[in-house]
């Protein structure tokens, strides 16, 4: 992947209409249920990011046929549960770890073996919060001190498991009632925080019986599913980056239609609205069972707050969004019991703290969060660590900088967010390569 340099410099007020890619969570969800399921399923409003094409190809690889009849378009040629043929090539989930860690449940249960590998970013990535409570199921996963590659053995009998998850995670969640369709009995997952529920409520649409409420989900193994049409919402994480943006640049007004507002994502949503944010829901309706609404952010002078820990699960990836917020707000805010921010594309806690100390920023970091001065931030050159949404949030904090931001090798933003330049640009940003 080459590299790629942006320079982000204030600019005018934002106005327009948004339209932010599909979300990223159900992209991946569609295309694995789709694959295991019985016919052909159709994914509308599907992600193009590389992450997500990654996860089509691995498919593609163990035997699924994947059209693509237009950008944004797929239709999944599903093979049913036991369907999937084995490769004797690595799998390769590029820089996706929803991907990876979904894909290590629904691969524990098959018949033969698999090498999961990843980039140089996703192979720092911690995996046993996956492989142990797979273990217990009967699993048996070789890993490399706990970190990709991941070798799953295949041909193991797994059994359900009633288990507790130590962190809220819904991509653990999601991997066990993954390895649960191809277990005996009952699989029962309880969380101590209820988190994204896109693969229950997918379950459902794809006909298999599932229980679930939130903070926990059971199934039982042996059962079967079925095509099913899935239309993807516009993706709230993708959405966040411009909520933070039309809500700190003075005379900004942004429409952002057709987003996902599944409750147990939106927590910037309530936590932006805590400091003082503008943010109104139009045409608000469900499709494909999930949720959905025109997001209209006004520009509003914000404060700092102590955010509720509640909040912290239903926002994990949109904590680098938050931390610019913060950081232009007046007063103090105080983010507790966000330690999974440690172990994402980055230490999310550590890369905020040092990009926003380069521009002047007055900031504490803490073991799960930090406390964030709120004040004036200033030009600078700071480090993406090659994540996503460090880049695009820095991105964001340019807008309202005393000079140009140079953020430092952005070639990761495509993973979740293909044409976020332009589309920024589009709106009022003044981004630019830095060569």
């Amino acid at each position: 992947m080459n590299r790629l340099d942006w320079s982000s410099q204030p600019g005018q007020p934002l106005h327009g209409n948004v339209r932010v890619p599909g979300d990223k969570s159900v992209s991946h969800r569609a295309l694995m249920l789709a694959a295991i399921a019985e016919g052909e399923s159709r994914i509308r409003g599907f992600l193009e990011g590389e992450d997500t094409r990654a996860t089509a190809a691995v498919l593609a690889q163990l035997g699924v046929r994947i059209d693509t009849p237009s950008a944004g378009e797929r239709v999944v040629h599903g093979v049913g549960l036991h369907g999937l043929r084995g490769s004797s090539s690595p799998l390769d989930c590029g820089n996706a770890g929803t991907g990876m860690r979904l894909l290590t449940g629904l691969l524990a249960g098959q018949a033969f073996d698999s090498t999961l590998i990843g980039d140089a970013s996703l192979s720092k990535r911690p995996m046993r919060r996956v492989t142990d409570p797979l273990a217990l199921m009967g699993a048996r996963i070789d890993t490399r001190d706990g970190l990709p590659p991941l070798q799953v053995h295949g041909g193991q009998p797994l059994l359900g498991i009633r288990y507790e998850l130590p962190v809220a995670s819904a991509q653990v969640k999601s991997a066990l009632l993954l390895a649960g369709l191809y277990g005996i009995g009952d699989t029962e997952i309880i969380e101590p925080h209820p988190t994204r529920d896109y693969t229950e409520r997918m379950l459902a649409a794809f006909g298999w019986p599932i229980a679930f409420e939130p903070g926990r989900a059971k199934l039982q193994g042996g059962h079967a599913l079925h095509a099913t049409d899935v239309d993807v919402p516009a993706d709230f994480s993708s959405a966040a980056f411009f909520l933070v943006a039309a809500s700190i640049v003075p005379g900004s007004e942004l429409r952002l239609p057709a987003v996902g507002l599944n409750p147990r994502r939106t927590g910037l949503l309530h936590a932006l609205r805590l400091m003082g944010a503008d943010i109104t829901i139009e045409h608000h309706c469900e499709s494909g069972g999930e949720p959905v609404g025109d997001l209209v952010v006004r520009h509003a002078p914000l404060h700092g707050v102590e955010l509720p820990e509640s909040l912290v699960p239903d926002m994990i990836d949109e904590f680098p969004a938050l931390f610019i917020a913060a950081a232009v707000a007046s007063g103090r805010t105080v983010i507790r019991g966000a330690a999974e921010l440690r172990v994402k594309e980055s230490d999310r806690i550590a890369t905020m703290a040092t990009g926003l100390r380069a521009l002047g920023a007055a900031i504490e970091e803490t073991a799960d969060g930090a406390i964030i001065h709120g004040g004036k931030l200033g030009n600078g050159s700071v480090e993406s660590h090659l994540d996503h949404r460090i880049a695009m949030s820095f991105a964001v904090a340019g807008l309202v900088a005393s000079g140009p931001v140079r953020i430092n090798d952005c070639s990761h933003v495509a993973t979740s967010f293909p044409g976020f330049l332009e589309l920024a640009n589009g709106c009022g940003f003044a981004l630019q390569d830095a060569g």
